[in-house]
Order: C-alpha cells, then sequence, then structure tokens
C-alpha cells in the first residue's frame, strides 16, 4: 500500500473515466465500427494506466529533493521507500505497459503501434531524469503524454476499422477525439506551469531552470494568462461550430468551461502565493473534468 503514496489516484481514475466514456458513450451511440471489444478496452486502459503511473513514480523518484523544500511532510521516496524501491515500481510498470502494447498491436494488425508504448515509456524516464533542466520542454512532454489517453483509443479502436465506406463517420468520430487530445494538452500544460510556481522555491534550491525561474513569476502569470487564450478561442470556435443550435450544450460550455477559464485567467494575473496557485491548479483541473463529462453529450448533439 506504501507504494500508492507515489501515485496521485485522481488522474489514473481521470483516465479510467475518459476511456469508459468514449467507448461507451462516443463510440456506441454512433454506432461506429470499432476494433476492439470489452477485454481490449481493459488492456488499452491497463497500459495506459501503467504508462501514467510510471511517469508518476519517476516524477516523485526525481523531485523528491524538491519535495523536501516545498513539501516536506510529503516526502515518500527516501523516507518511507527506498530509491531502488521506487525504481523498481517504475520498471514493473512500463514492462506491464510495454507487453499490453505489444499484445494489443499485434492483435489489432498494426504491430508497429508497440513502438508508441516503447517511446513513451522511454520518455516518462528521459523526462524526469534530464528534460527538468529545460524549461516548458519538460511541461510539454508531460502534457503530450497526458493527451495521449485520449487519443489512444482513436488509434487502437476507431483506426484499424476504418474501410472506404465508413470512413466519413469515422473521421468525425477521430478528429474529435484529436479535437479533445489536444485541448488536454493545452490544459495540462497550464497546470504543469502552475505547478512550477507553486513549486519555485524548491526548483530554485536543487537548480531545476523552470519558467518562473528564468523569468520570474510576475512575467510568467502574464505569458499564462496570454497562453490561456488559446483554449478559450478553441471552446468558443466549438460553441460556434457544434453547439449553437442545441441550448443544453451551449449553456454547458458556456458556464463550466469557457467561464472557468476566464475565472483562471483574471486569478492568474495577480497570483502571487503557494494558496492561489494551488486554487489554480484545482480550477484547471476541474475545467479538465468538466470538458472530458462533455463527451457524453455527443450523442445528443449530433444524432
Amino acid at each position: 500500500m506504501k507504494y500508492l503514496k507515489l501515485i496521485r489516484l485522481p488522474e489514473i481514475f481521470l483516465v479510467i473515466f475518459v476511456q469508459f466514456l468514449i467507448k461507451y458513450y462516443l463510440f456506441e451511440p454512433f454506432a461506429v465500427s470499432i476494433t476492439l471489444n470489452g477485454f481490449g478496452l481493459f488492456l488499452v486502459t491497463l497500459s495506459s494506466v501503467c504508462l501514467v503511473m510510471g511517469s508518476q513514480v519517476i516524477s516523485a523518484i526525481f523531485q523528491a529533493r524538491a519535495i523536501r523544500v516545498n513539501n516536506p511532510e510529503e516526502v515518500t521516496v527516501g523516507k518511507e521507500i527506498s530509491e531502488k524501491g521506487a525504481y523498481n515500481f517504475f520498471i514493473i510498470l512500463n514492462v506491464i505497459a510495454v507487453g499490453v502494447g505489444f499484445y494489443l498491436s499485434n492483435i489489432i494488425g498494426r504491430p508497429m503501434f508497440s513502438a508508441i508504448f516503447i517511446v513513451i515509456s522511454a520518455l516518462t524516464y528521459i523526462h524526469a531524469s534530464f528534460l527538468k533542466n529545460y524549461a516548458l520542454i519538460d511541461n510539454i512532454v508531460i502534457a503530450a503524454l497526458s493527451a495521449f489517453s485520449i487519443i489512444i483509443l482513436a488509434l487502437f479502436d476507431l483506426l484499424p476499422a476504418i474501410t472506404p465506406e465508413n470512413q466519413v463517420s469515422q473521421n468525425t468520430l477521430f478528429s474529435i477525439l484529436l479535437d479533445y487530445s489536444l485541448f488536454a494538452f493545452l490544459m495540462v500544460l497550464l497546470i504543469e506551469v502552475i505547478n512550477d510556481q507553486e513549486n519555485i522555491n524548491g526548483h530554485h534550491k536543487i537548480g531545476i531552470k523552470t519558467l518562473p525561474i528564468l523569468l520570474g513569476k510576475e512575467r510568467t502569470n502574464k505569458l499564462i494568462c496570454a497562453f490561456t487564450i488559446l483554449p478559450i478561442l478553441a471552446v468558443i470556435y466549438y460553441m460556434y461550430t457544434y453547439l449553437y443550435h442545441n441550448q443544453y450544450a451551449l449553456l454547458y460550455a458556456l458556464f463550466l468551461i469557457l467561464a472557468p477559464l476566464l475565472y483562471f485567467v483574471v486569478k492568474t494575473w495577480n497570483a502571487s502565493t503557494q494558496k492561489n496557485y494551488r486554487h489554480l491548479s484545482f480550477v484547471l483541473k476541474m475545467i479538465i473534468l468538466l470538458s472530458i463529462m462533455s463527451i457524453g453529450l455527443y450523442q445528443f448533439i449530433l444524432l
């Protein structure tokens, strides 16, 4: 049980939840051609969860020094769990993820897809051990890994089942999932920069050059506000393009996604304390959750 302290369970549940929503509230209502059955979905989710947990474990190992500065009461690696034990846990998780990914790739007749899991597994180690020293690059890698948990079902369930006859419907849903994965990428990138703001003292003491350390808190705040324009424009575009004829979906996007994004911008502008940044991170995580839940609305919007 002590190894669960290395895992951020809400993120794991979110991965499971989003893949369940996609499979049963997006694919099934539209009766699209799919490749995976229930067991196949379980394998996809298992592999995705192991990759996410692996990235969390390796991050906990390499961020242990920073955690001792920022939140000493939350230290796990080197205190409750040895560094060797944490490394072994990381290796086990990645072996499971790659092994399941290899099996899945052969099931769907796309053995080359197994390389995706190998690359992601390698990235989880590289980003924690090496890319932490490069401002923003580390954040981008984490955001890309998060977006993968959404697009993976499009790659393994929709893509292999595309034929000339069903290409239009398959491509429509593939495009929707691609849009969601891009939105998730933008939101997780914002969360990572906000986390860097919150942990600036610890990162500074151990020599990690994050964006807030290079630019300062105030400039980084302004950069975050400017960058948030991208997801705001994306939501407005979706509202205008897809939701304008559905009042309930439009109100959902307006009050539960767009309004919190605008609130986030206002609050970020003058944020300065750990408490401020922790609140902003929570707001972004709620926006991601509400955005993912909107996947279940497409059967009412498009059908």
